[in-house]
């Protein structure tokens, strides 16, 4: 992937990982879009970086989605790069009351609506790549948060199979893997401890000036490369 020159919209674009990427691609001379379902937080994003260009969007909802799809195809039809970010994480169990409602709303963010936008954007004439944001828990599972990580592990899948059948398009596709940042993710406090999401932005864009399509940081790297020898006793371990 080039780094600049690019007009590219990022979902969740507006906090966490998906602000990092927003400035950091700014910084790159690359015009770009982020959606978000609060209107209040986009505003503030533009008082920081007035060049960015945003869209209030519930991609939970699937018509928003397609309005998103034809607002861009409408206004902005030189988009090249698309980037699946936004992402909900719910700490819980099945002995929840409401552990059903929260699990649809996880699988419908995080699954159903980039696989939707993957399919509408690959229409686009302009469009040239695919970033998908992962996890490290793709690989082992904090049971913790456990649709989450049943998402990441489906898009995980989704990612390497979407790359392949893109091959003849000469799209690239893109696997973006985190481990845990401090962000907002999940609850604020809960990931205080964890590196700053700028440690991995710079990490991973070294990584993209290499040409690599997988882009880990830190335990995303490890888990990467583990087998099943070692995923089992870390399983164990974050799962007492």
């Amino acid at each position: 992937m080039k780094l600049t020159n690019n007009k590219i919209l990022i979902t969740g674009g507006a906090s966490g990982i998906g602000l990092g990427l927003t400035e950091r691609f700014i910084e790159h001379n690359n015009t770009v879009i982020i959606c978000g379902r609060r209107e209040s937080v986009l505003l503030e994003v533009t008082r920081q970086l007035p060049s960015v260009i945003t869209r209030v969007c519930d991609l939970s909802d699937e018509s928003e989605r397609i309005d998103l799809f034809e607002w861009v195809k409408a206004n902005h039809p030189d988009l090249n790069v698309l980037i699946n970010n936004a992402g909900i994480q719910n700490w819980m169990n099945t002995s929840d009351e409401a552990y059903y409602e929260k699990a649809n709303e996880e699988i419908t963010t995080n699954v159903i609506a980039p696989v939707h936008l993957a399919t509408m954007f690959t229409t686009l004439p302009s469009l040239n790549t695919i970033i998908n944001v992962t996890s490290g828990l793709a690989f082992v599972p904090l049971t913790k948060t456990p649709i989450y990580c049943a998402t990441k592990a489906f898009m995980r899948s989704f990612t390497l199979s979407l790359r392949h059948s893109l091959k003849a398009s000469n799209t690239e596709v893109i696997e973006m893997i985190p481990p845990g940042l401090n962000t907002d993710l999940g609850g604020k406090g809960i990931h205080d401890a964890f590196p700053p999401v700028s440690d991995f932005i710079n990490a991973v864009f070294e990584q993209l000036k290499e040409g690599k399509t997988e882009l880990t940081y830190g335990m995303s790297e490890d888990r990467l490369k583990e087998n099943n020898d070692v995923i089992i006793p870390l399983f164990n371990r974050m799962n007492p």
